[in-house]
């Protein structure tokens, strides 16, 4: 395989609380290697079936408002049918469907393109899952 396409693979430790997390370090990190100053395409994966990614601005309150806005479209209460864990952990279960797990991001001349104030983040709801695997995968031109 060439070096058009790398992957790696990424632990995140989520603890027991919702939790947005920013990869956007990680994903700079990987791309200091694999895209070596080439064009091309970053894509990021939570292979979980109650995780996303987004791509927002954090350390202002918009992590936080996040996760306010995601209890009242997904309160953690007892209509889920989805009934296994903590109590509403069927809410966790429909949150890719809002927060999808994958994004795919540009990259020029090796460098994630982000705007000014955007951060590159795993949203996790599920308290039940203190652990994540995150994967970056990087598709770049020859």
């Amino acid at each position: 395989m060439s070096d058009a396409f790398t992957t790696r693979e990424l632990d995140v430790a989520t603890g027991s609380r919702e939790r947005v997390v920013d990869l956007t370090g990680d994903c700079e990190d990987f791309l200091r290697e694999a895209a070596a100053g080439r064009d091309g395409l970053l894509n990021i994966f939570v292979p979980h079936a109650t995780a996303g990614i987004a791509v927002l601005e954090t350390g202002a309150g918009s992590d936080d408002d996040l996760l306010a806005a995601l209890h009242t479209l997904l309160p953690a209460d007892d209509r889920w049918q989805h009934r296994h864990g903590s109590p509403g952990h069927g809410r966790d279960h429909v949150l890719p469907a809002i927060v999808p797990p994958h994004a795919t991001l540009p990259v020029i001349e090796g460098r994630l393109a982000l705007g000014t104030w955007q951060s590159v983040c795993l949203v996790d709801t599920n308290r039940d899952n203190p652990q994540r695997k995150v994967r970056l995968t990087f598709l770049g031109g020859s």
